[in-house]
């Protein structure tokens, strides 16, 4: 009997091991057909991704007011109804915001685009020029830049501004005809997720207790409030302080008669969510930029405005309004960004620093955990 139990075991490990294989075999066989599949199921859940993220950036402005609405005690009407007020105020004033960049912003920075765009070629002959009339004697003549200068005369323009692919992107932008349908969705998820978030926190609550012991339940429900704090301290800072260089660079720039300031300072200000990097890739785009459209002197000083601007930005606005809820070193953060941005792109740069600041906050408790238990022990052993 106990001979026949083995051997029984024993086919059923080898079968289960056969049937493993060839679930491998076949999801490598049909990569592209499962990639689809993904590809389209995140399609449909996109929306609903969205909406969670437009909650949890309102959260906070939505929380604030709603308590200011609860504190009044003369109108009952606004005190019963106050969290569905507090949210109707919020997209409000995201709306009046919206229609102002809509109606100011948008207008000027497309046509600053274009303008570019049908402009380039223009400034590039200008600036080859201005270049070919310099002194001999000039540190610009020397036989590096000179090298430079004439692999600059080779390249083609046209296969990089191809006005015909412009034109196609542009049209691709356009038509959201096709988006519409998602973002009212994504609206509607994210008031929904706004009105009942104290329901949905309780189900996660009595769902955690469900699963989990008590002690891991505890400590769940302690890192996802940190965790969730670094997340939300973290993306709104970013999205504020990114909001405040482009104003300021933007300005700055149009009192020094920078052409296309304001498109510029929106690149720097949009670069700047990136951290370390994203302010360096700004600076270099924004001085070719000045460059061909305003010689060597303005281009430089432009630079030199534009990184002490960013340097009080990243030494006094910045952790400002960070705060201290981001407690790792530069290394880690350029380490976290390169590797963030080799795999996930731009959005891998951006939130890469989040994560490796949780990840760092795991690693240290558990460390110090360890550490504890290891005092613990030798004290016992004495």
């Amino acid at each position: 009997m106990e001979n026949n139990k083995r051997k029984l075991t024993k086919w059923l490990y080898w079968f289960l091991f056969a049937v493993a294989v060839i679930l491998v075999y076949k999801t490598l066989d049909n990569f592209s057909a499962i990639g689809n599949w993904i590809k389209n199921f995140l399609d449909v859940l996109m929306p609903f991704i969205v909406g969670l993220l437009i909650a949890y950036l309102l959260y906070i402005p939505c929380r604030k007011i709603e308590s200011i609405y609860k504190k009044s005690k003369k109108l009952k009407f606004i005190k019963k109804r106050a969290r569905g007020l507090s949210i109707l105020t919020v997209y409000i004033i995201v709306l009046i915001i919206l229609i102002i960049a809509i109606n100011y912003l948008l207008p000027i920075v497309s046509s600053s685009i274009i303008d570019l765009v049908s402009n380039i070629q223009v400034y590039y002959n200008s600036l080859i020029t201005n270049i070919d009339n310099l002194p001999d004697d000039s540190i610009l003549k020397n036989e590096i830049v000179l090298d430079v200068i004439e692999s600059i005369k080779n390249i083609d323009l046209k296969q990089f501004v191809n006005m015909d692919k412009l034109a196609e992107y542009a049209k691709g932008v356009i038509n959201v005809a096709g988006k519409i349908f998602d973002f009212f969705v994504a609206i509607i998820v994210s008031v929904y997720l706004l009105l009942e978030r104290k329901q949905i926190l309780e189900f996660i609550k009595k769902l955690g207790k469900a699963i989990f012991k008590e002690r891991t339940y505890n400590n769940f429900g302690k890192y996802f409030d940190r965790t969730n704090n670094i997340f939300f301290n973290f993306l709104a800072g970013q999205l504020l302080d990114g909001i405040v260089i482009a104003i300021i660079t933007s300005i700055a720039m149009s009192i020094m008669g920078v052409k296309y300031a304001v498109l510029l300072g929106v690149m720097i200000g949009v670069f700047n969510l990136i951290p370390y990097f994203g302010a360096i890739i700004a600076v270099i785009l924004a001085a070719l930029i000045t460059l061909l459209t305003g010689g060597f002197w303005q281009a430089l000083v432009m630079v030199i405005v534009v990184t002490i601007l960013q340097q009080i930005d990243a030494n006094i606005i910045n952790p400002k309004i960070l705060g201290n809820s981001l407690k790792i070193s530069p290394l880690l953060v350029i380490f976290a960004v390169s590797l963030g941005g080799a795999y996930f792109g731009f959005w891998g740069m951006f939130l890469s620093v989040p994560v490796i600041a949780v990840l760092k906050l795991l690693i240290t408790d558990f460390i110090e955990y360890k550490n504890k238990e290891k005092s613990i022990e030798d004290a016992q052993k004495e």
